[in-house]
């Protein structure tokens, strides 16, 4: 659907899980909303169905396609960037699991400078944006929303070795908790996941297409260049479709809602970042925010695996006929292993006595399997993926060339610091004992990896040097923060330090990662920094007390 006149109140950059909840807000509230996005439809089952998670992260065509420059302490391995290039962006090719991150982190964030973001100012978002179904699985309604655009749900937990998860992490003496989203994060319990009546429910499902059914919201298929900013104000934003260079006119504000990789190159592009750095492309400055593109982080994780004694794993699907009833079960009656992400089973745990609140998390996968889909040479096993959530190093987003068709440089530097090196170390051995648990017995074979002759702090460096993966959650790139910050790039209401009428609002601005997945933080970043563009009173505060673990200055668990 195209207008001819190409302006509106709002032109937002990006359909992703941001993007889309502020235009859905915006176009709710009578406003104009132009969504600029790069890539195409989301329809057909390989983005539908949540089984089939691992072949659009994939895809060419639904992603871009970044990778790493050679990471110097991962022995120069270059690792995969998937960002979604489609519409709902990431949250169409991502895992689909839900986590809103424990309320420290946001307390965190507004000590950080993001004044009105702590865990009492989001969770009133997080309630407006979702409608929970929690399947009967415990966990307390009243810390969770109703009747909003997202719909979150849970696994059916049928396999065994789902339940055997839990059930090894009590007997281990870790709490169990029946909803890591609501009061208690710390413990293992049931993971929620966007799916809904067995179909993927991305931000395009949940927020976009609603939005698009109205008058005054348009999608636009197009690549931005960078915004168009005249004596220190945004008035819209450059792209290129068809062979053709044009401007879309924004008669209020630009908004970026592009990911932590190109929302920075986009501000770096219009003349917004480190004036020096600005000056190597020949890009004149704007603003001199030293902050842009800096203070990268991610989690990286390790898939610790076991071979199955007995048949009971998904592997029994992992041929040809398999995946046939599987795919068309679920294309006929949206049921079946199809119908989930298969990550049913989560933990949050402390990595030592001392430690506040939860720094290690697991996704157990009842599967032996990579995360490009191929399943481990040993047939019927399972793993559970984890790593260290605050990982102390930082890396950046810099511009290649004044080119915008050039991807960025990302560097994230991982695995910097000798503290993530130890956490590493110890969220394998942790694993380890929850998977020497009576509850596995009757599954448990043999660890396929690391292998049971890696022991050693040496050997198990060898191993995560190796094996370490992005689990895809890079943010922080335009870190939110007061304007007296230097390092701030936008300030509490989602506004560009030192330009006018442009606003960034998606995971870039997370001043510190949180902890778990971050599709959820993103949406709500989304939903409140609406009522901020809309110059709405955000909603008021509620002062619900999360569970810390009473003794957790003496004791790990």
């Amino acid at each position: 659907m195209e207008h001819h006149v190409m302006q509106a109140d709002y032109v937002i950059v990006g359909a992703g899980s941001a993007g889309c909840a502020m235009a859905y807000r915006l176009a709710e509230a009578g406003r104009s909303v132009l969504v600029i996005e790069h890539g195409g439809t989301d329809a057909g089952p390989f983005i539908q169905m949540p089984g089939a998670l691992s072949y659009p992260m994939n895809m060419r065509r639904y992603d871009w396609g970044y990778q790493t420059e050679p990471e110097p302490h991962l022995g120069g391995r270059v690792l995969a960037t998937p960002r979604g290039k489609v519409i709902g962006g990431s949250s169409s090719i991502n895992g689909m699991i839900y986590v809103r991150g424990h309320a420290r982190d946001f307390d965190t964030w507004a000590e950080m400078g993001a004044d009105g973001w702590g865990y009492a100012d989001v969770l009133p978002y997080y309630k407006r944006l979702e409608d929970w179904h929690d399947g009967g699985h415990g966990g307390v309604a009243s810390w969770r929303g109703r009747g909003g655009p997202l719909h979150v749900t849970r696994g059916s937990r049928v396999n065994p070795l789902t339940r055997a998860f839990v059930e090894a992490g009590r007997q281990a003496g870790y709490p169990v908790t029946g909803d890591y989203n609501g009061e208690q994060q710390e413990g293992f319990g049931p993971f929620d996941m966007t799916v809904w009546k067995g179909q993927r429910w991305s931000a395009a499902n949940a927020y976009l297409k609603p939005a698009l059914k109205r008058e005054n919201c348009d999608l636009i298929r197009a690549f931005a260049r960078r915004v168009v900013i005249e004596e220190g104000r945004a008035v819209g934003v450059e792209i290129s479709r068809g062979g053709r260079i044009e401007t879309i006119r924004a008669e209020r504000e630009v908004i970026l809602a592009a990911s932590s990789l190109n929302s920075p190159k986009l501000l770096m592009l219009s003349g917004v970042g480190p004036a020096a750095h600005l000056a190597e492309h020949g890009i004149p400055v704007v603003a001199d925010r030293a902050g842009v593109g800096q203070n990268l982080q991610d989690h990286l994780e390790l898939y610790i695996q076991a071979a199955a004694s007995r048949p009971v794993s998904l592997y029994s699907y992992w041929n040809l006929f398999g995946k046939a009833y599987v795919g068309a079960r679920w294309l006929l009656t949206r049921t079946g292993p199809g119908a989930s992400n298969q990550f049913e089973s989560a933990a949050f745990i402390r990595s030592a006595a001392g430690v506040d609140y939860p720094d290690i998390q697991y996704h157990f996968l009842p599967i032996a399997i990579r995360y490009d889909g191929k399943a481990s040479a040993e047939g019927h096993g399972f793993q559970a993926h984890t790593g260290p959530m605050r990982s102390p190093s930082r890396g950046s987003v810099t511009l290649r060339s004044a080119n915008p068709e050039d991807a960025p440089v990302i560097r994230f530097n991982y695995m910097a610091h000798e503290k993530d090196w130890a956490d590493f170390r110890t969220a394998i051995r942790l694993t380890r004992e929850i998977f020497a648990q009576k509850a596995f017995a009757p599954f448990y074979k043999h660890e396929i990896q690391p292998g049971k002759d890696v022991r050693t702090d040496d050997e198990l460096n060898g191993f995560i040097r190796e094996h370490v993966e992005s689990a895809y959650h890079p943010c922080g790139t335009a870190k939110m923060g007061r304007r007296t910050d230097p390092h701030a790039v936008v300030d509490p209401e989602a506004r560009v330090i030192g330009v006018d009428n442009l606003r960034l609002a998606d995971s870039s601005v997370f001043p510190q990662i949180t902890n778990g997945n971050l599709n959820a933080p993103s949406i709500m970043v989304g939903e409140k920094a609406a009522d901020h563009i809309l110059g709405r009173a955000p909603l008021p505060p509620e002062n619900s007390e999360p569970w810390i673990h009473p003794d957790w200055r003496g004791s790990q668990r």
